[in-house]
């Protein structure tokens, strides 16, 4: 990797084809990943900090100290007093554009400050209370078991069901084979939204409401995993399956011994986004779910958006904590991606 980004075109010296491409590269990598980096690094800014117009990078919050006869700790600005001088003064209190401050080292006269001449004096400091604090909220760890479980059985279920109809419609001729397939590849012209009722409406019979096999049984079988698996499947040649059926071998076993290890590369591919999938999902558990302890990890981040108060620094740090999933399950499966899908539409 590092002999792939460090190689130039030219000899001896960089060639004008490498600064562009290097140029492009940055600028695809700050697009790419600068957002992400802009949410951690807020995840550690206190209420007040995100407030802060205009607004930084890194985790500012403004200075505070310790005042004689002052309960709470004051906020510190860098203010001009009433002789002029620059000086810091910490704040008592603020009516309107008159702010009454006092010198922390004499904090028995008070003095009157224009906010117009002040200027509040920032320190880096990560906000680690935004996580530490999220555990005494809420019930964090039911939130994620449930996130969790939906997520991990789904994927399960949805890898089981789309390899046993891919292996169907790539290694079996029967009447109809075609239409079976154009059928499910026409579902994905239906958006999602349209069969929300008649799928509530089928989940409120079968007695799951709020219950997570609820949410996790709708989505098993997709079309667009149907049509991957088969598409790879096909490149698998059924000489293979002659053979072991020659060997007296089930159907059952050529499908687990022969058929899911050769096409592992797709199956990872859908392991990879059937998981994003699940651990996204927001609407149908919304839906499904409206008793607290079978809320999962995206259901909770709505609790701390309010009518007329939204907690962000809660909610950024809640945030991040559902992207480590999502982010370890990519790190270690990202290298079947290329491989599964380039070699899905290769017969």
């Amino acid at each position: 990797m590092a002999n792939f980004v460090t190689r130039t075109r030219g000899r001896n010296q960089l060639h004008w084809t490498d600064w562009v491409s290097y140029a492009y590269l940055l600028a695809g990598l700050v697009v790419m990943f600068g957002p992400v980096l802009w949410l951690v690094m807020s995840s550690f800014k206190t209420e007040s900090a995100l407030s802060q117009f205009p607004p930084s990078f890194l985790p500012y919050s403004q200075k505070e100290v310790v005042v004689a006869g002052f309960d709470t700790p004051l906020p510190l600005f860098l203010a001009k007093d009433e002789s002029g001088q620059t000086r810091e003064l910490a704040q008592v209190r603020r009516i309107g554009i008159m702010a009454t401050m006092v010198d922390p080292a004499a904090p028995q006269t008070e003095i009157k400050v224009n906010i117009n001449d002040r200027q509040p004096l920032n320190e880096l400091k990560f906000a680690s209370g935004n996580y530490t604090e999220l555990f005494g909220k809420f019930a964090f760890g039911t939130y994620l078991w449930n996130s969790v479980f939906i997520t991990v059985v789904a994927t399960i279920l949805t890898l089981l069901f789309n390899s046993m109809a891919a292996f169907a419609l790539s290694k079996y001729q029967f009447t109809g084979q075609k239409t079976v397939f154009v059928l499910i590849i026409a579902t994905l012209m239906i958006p999602p939204t349209i069969i929300l009722v008649p799928a509530f409406l089928v989940i409120s019979q079968l007695h799951l409401l709020n219950n997570l096999w609820g949410v996790i049984l709708p989505a098993v079988a997709t079309p667009t995993g149907v049509f991957l698996l088969r598409q790879y499947m096909l490149t698998i040649p059924d000489e293979l399956l002659e053979a072991a059926r020659m060997d007296n071998a089930s159907e059952w076993r050529i499908y687990w011994k022969i058929i899911l290890p050769l096409a592992a590369p797709a199956m990872a591919v859908l392991a990879i986004f059937s998981f994003m999938w699940r651990w996204n999902d927001f609407l149908w558990p919304l839906i499904v779910l409206s008793k607290s302890e079978n809320f999962t990890l995206q259901l909770a981040l709505n609790a701390f958006q309010g009518e007329l108060n939204t907690q962000w620094h809660y909610l950024l740090a809640m945030t991040v904590i559902t992207l480590i999933p999502i982010t370890l399950v990519f790190t270690f499966l990202q290298k079947y991606i290329t491989t599964g899908i380039a070699s899905a539409g290769v017969k």
